[in-house]
């Protein structure tokens, strides 16, 4: 059984286990701890869609925040001069395109 069925069942005052009715003298009958299983319950089940809407975005580009050494730098400038894209340059390299351009203002290839 998952956790939202699990919780689901004890907010509707429900024993998971069994599907017997609780007892109304024990804690899930009081009627804030009702109301917390059910707010419970909304953020997982908001929680969850969240993450199947998320599952098209796109990962982090390797090397996003890295230090760029000197090797990469000079590899960098010399696909730009060569007519390399900053997008084909990004996916080269393992960082966003943002970051592309940005080391291109800081070696003067482009300006802002």
């Amino acid at each position: 059984m998952a956790a939202l069925e699990i919780i689901e069942s004890l907010a509707k005052g429900i024993d998971p286990r069994t599907g017997e009715i609780l007892s109304e003298h024990g804690p899930f009958n009081d009627p804030t701890v009702i109301r917390a299983l059910f707010e419970a319950l909304d953020a997982l089940r908001t929680a969850a869609s969240t993450c199947e809407e998320n599952v098209g975005v796109k990962p982090k580009a390797p090397n996003a925040g890295r230090a760029w050494p000197p090797e990469e730098d000079a590899r960098l400038l010399t696909d730009f001069d060569a007519g390399v894209t900053p997008q084909e340059l990004a996916r080269k390299h393992g960082r966003t395109t943002g970051a592309i351009r940005s080391r291109l203002v800081k070696h003067g290839r482009i300006e802002r």
